[in-house]
């Protein structure tokens, strides 16, 4: 493999016949070597024993890539900046999704926005690119501000700003609660240009003075449906109304219902709105496979199912306690899995994320905690044990699976007991689904 290493240019030696030679690295096997001219970090530098290896084979010395060249290959149609284009192409992206190519631009125009489209579709570099563009890192001062609903959504944004961030030699703060204070405040007391944060310990910080916010350029509510739900809504509202009027303010969600409608009319100005897939209710890559079952069969019914699948499966339930004694069920009949939900410690739940990221755990149960901001590679099943209580919270279930275009597949468990919710979910959704009864054999 080909090292990309810039190499200091260390003190010249000459050789027997008078020659100056110059210390550096060899691209292709990393040994220490010397050439006799002064080493260019993007000229591929070879030693003597890997260019007999290749003479002896027969094949052409391979040239350095030509970095530039390649870059422009990255988001071609869009005007972003060079060190965009290096991270993205690290990251194995070269061309942009719909939502990210017509968000950029208007972002990148300064207007206000509200962006919808199916979950899983590259909504948080849609704003992640044009947002880490505006910052200045020359300004220690916080210029972005970047508001989730729930921690693993905040860890989630920050693993997609963070690399865009750094290659500009900005920094990025989390904030969000049931850790330690300590580390954000002094995060904070030392300069961070990017807040990634929850409202709860976002307004903690506010309060206490510690974030400042007069410099702020860019306010962005991420599950925008969820930030303004009547239990986060007025947070939200006492955050924003401690920004200055004159910023950019953006909105992404997969659902906007109704109600979101009067923040935006209060704290938008004049917003340009992209909603990308505006007829489509839910990924169509996902398979959508809908049971009616008595309740008294719905842990067999699970258990047929994870015994038929392969790979990481994401189980919904409706509560906390419930989540935790269907993962003890479920260990103790043998199968790999754990539980994640609102009552755990952050480190718990940290870990429990890591091992289904990583494939060491198969089986996850979680409450709706799980539903917005989970991005894990690979997810092809998630089952709802138990019905979500609205339209919008099935949506976001269900975008676990299916992600950028993959296959998917959701099963939902419907009792007699929740015929009518199931209807109301439907209606919301303005789509209908083919039911079947449950049986072992139809499985």
């Amino acid at each position: 493999m080909v090292r990309n290493t810039t190499h200091t240019v260390a003190r010249s030696n000459k050789s027997k016949h008078g020659t100056v030679l110059y210390p550096t690295i060899c691209t292709e096997c990393g040994t220490g070597t010397v050439v006799p001219f002064v080493p260019d970090a993007n000229r591929a530098i070879y030693c003597e024993g890997c260019l007999k290896s290749y003479r002896e084979n027969g094949k052409s010395i391979p040239r350095r890539e030509n970095k530039e060249e390649r870059n422009k290959e990255v988001f071609p149609n869009l005007d972003i900046m060079h060190t965009t284009r290096s991270v993205l192409y690290s990251m194995g992206i070269s061309e942009p999704s719909p939502i990210q190519e017509k968000s950029i631009p208007a972002l990148q125009k300064g207007r206000d926005l509200i962006g919808q489209a199916e979950t899983g579709s590259g909504k948080t570099l849609a704003f992640a690119i044009p947002m880490v563009e505006k910052c200045d890192p020359k300004l220690s001062a916080v210029q972005a501000i970047i508001l989730v609903p729930t921690r693993e959504l905040a860890i989630q944004v920050y693993s997609v700003v963070k690399p865009l961030a750094e290659r500009r030699d900005l920094r990025v703060t989390l904030l969000y609660g049931g850790h330690s204070m300590y580390s954000e405040r002094k995060n904070l007391e030392r300069g961070t240009q990017i807040v990634i944060c929850t409202p709860g310990r976002t307004l903690d910080h506010m309060n206490n003075k510690r974030l400042k916010t007069n410099e702020l350029k860019m306010f962005i509510l991420d599950e925008a449906d969820e930030m303004l739900s009547q239990g986060l809504g007025e947070d939200v509202e006492k955050i924003l109304n401690q920004t200055p009027e004159m910023k950019q303010t953006v909105l992404f969600s997969a659902t906007l219902p109704r109600w979101v409608e009067k923040t935006i009319k209060k704290y938008l100005k004049n917003p340009e709105r992209v909603n990308v897939n505006a007829g489509n209710k839910g990924p169509s890559t996902i398979k959508h496979t809908i049971y009616n079952i008595d309740k008294s069969n719905k842990m067999d019914a699970l258990q047929t199912m994870l015994d038929q699948k392969d790979g990481p499966i994401l189980v919904f339930g409706r509560t906390k306690r419930g989540v935790e004694n269907l993962s003890n069920k479920l260990s103790k009949a043998g199968y790999d899995s754990q539980a994640i939900q609102g009552n755990l410690r952050q480190g718990a739940r940290e870990r429990i994320m890591n091992n289904f990221r990583s494939g060491k755990l198969r089986i996850l149960c979680a409450t709706n905690v799980a539903a917005r901001g989970l991005d894990v590679e690979g997810i092809e099943y998630v089952i709802n044990f138990d019905l979500p209580d609205s339209e919008e919270l099935f949506t976001h279930r269900t975008g676990r699976t299916g992600r950028m275009g993959r296959k998917g597949e959701s099963i939902t468990f419907i009792t007699p007991e929740e015929g009518r919710k199931w209807r109301e979910i439907e209606r919301g959704l303005n789509r209908q689904f083919t039911r079947q009864k449950w049986s072992a054999k139809v499985s």
